[in-house]
């Protein structure tokens, strides 16, 4: 039996409890007793996606843990555009905003560290990180993106994200009219010229080998005065990441400021796929319409599995976020 002195101690210190933030509280007690938890919701990736379906699913005042290494993979990207509200703000900036907005929701807690594996225990995901964490959650969303394989061209990864570019829509008005090339071949380099094209008649392809052109690709790329450069790239002339040119194998120069680029790329998290999700021909993670992957209680947003752009991170995010606070919502409702 408690005695009177206990029950005011421990009464005292359950007051003062209560008083914690429950994101606090929750790492808090973690922490001390070294023993896994039970979030409604653990989040893999803590940039505009992951953040967003945060947004949501803490609106929803669901139990959320996000985990993010620190590390995007947008970090060398000095502007973001395409994205309305935040047109020409540096992707640090939006991302800082967002995390401040969804950490307002006490229910949502933020956690830098990395996910290492992941197993099902009963109905629950156990996530291990590596500073040993081991965590327990009724469902679990990745957001964790690509990773882009840098070509083995001497300057290419220093320019990737400045001025090489992936996409015309996200950087192209940017480098309107300027000496611009395609680096790439065949379908993925005609695609290319037809959508940059619009942007600048200063256009050439650079092939680094024999180009791949059907004949009437190589008829439309002369009418359209898009020269192919098949020689081997042998380095790329920059300063601190802003291309100056190309330089071919012969030591000749071609001038540029701005390269188009899609370098292959794999999933930057392999969790989903050790557990068996599928992927797409692509190599996205296969997903149903309410942003669940091939595997049940396991959903994914944002560039992992969708057109890589900001918006397009944030829609995903919003949409997955809400499609999970509805299956939570109706398996408890219907237990009930």
């Amino acid at each position: 039996m408690i005695n009177r002195r206990k029950f005011i101690v421990q009464s005292a210190l359950l007051s003062s409890a209560l008083a914690i933030p429950g994101s606090l509280m929750s790492f808090a007690a973690f922490d001390q007793d070294n023993a896994p938890q039970v979030f409604d919701v653990i989040i893999v990736g803590g940039s505009y996606s992951g953040l967003s379906a945060a947004m949501a699913l803490g609106r929803s005042l669901r139990k959320v843990l996000i985990i993010d290494s620190g590390l995007p993979c947008n970090r060398q990207t000095p502007h973001s555009h395409n994205f309305i509200t935040q047109d020409g703000k540096k992707p640090k900036d939006i991302s800082s905003n967002a995390k401040q907005q969804v950490l307002n929701y006490d229910t949502v807690s933020f956690h830098e560290d990395i996910a290492l594996k992941m197993q099902k225990k009963g109905d629950l995901f156990e996530l291990s990180t590596a500073s040993g964490k081991v965590l327990l959650a009724k469902k679990v969303l990745f957001a964790t993106g690509l990773k882009d394989i840098m070509p083995p061209i001497p300057g290419f990864s220093d320019c990737w994200g400045i001025s090489i570019l992936h996409c015309p829509y996200c950087h192209g008005y940017e480098v309107k009219g300027q000496q611009t090339g395609i680096l790439g071949n065949g379908n993925v380099a005609f695609h290319y010229a037809q959508l940059v094209s619009n942007l600048t008649n200063k256009l050439s392809i650079f092939t680094d080998g024999p180009a791949n052109f059907s004949s009437d690709q190589q008829q439309l790329l002369r009418k359209n005065n898009i020269r192919v450069v098949e020689q081997k790239i042998k380095s790329l002339v920059h300063q601190g990441g802003k291309l100056s040119g190309i330089l071919g194998q012969d030591d000749s120069t071609h001038s540029l400021t701005a390269l188009y680029a899609r370098p292959a790329f794999e999933q930057h998290c392999k969790i989903p796929v050790e557990l068996g999700a599928g992927l797409t021909e692509q190599g996205l993670l296969k997903l149903d319409s309410v942003q669940q992957t091939t595997i049940p209680g396991l959903y994914a947003c944002g560039d992992n599995s969708a057109f890589r752009s900001v918006a397009t991170a944030v829609s995903t995010g919003s949409q997955a976020g809400s499609a999970i606070n509805m299956a939570l919502s109706t398996e408890i409702f219907n237990l009930r």
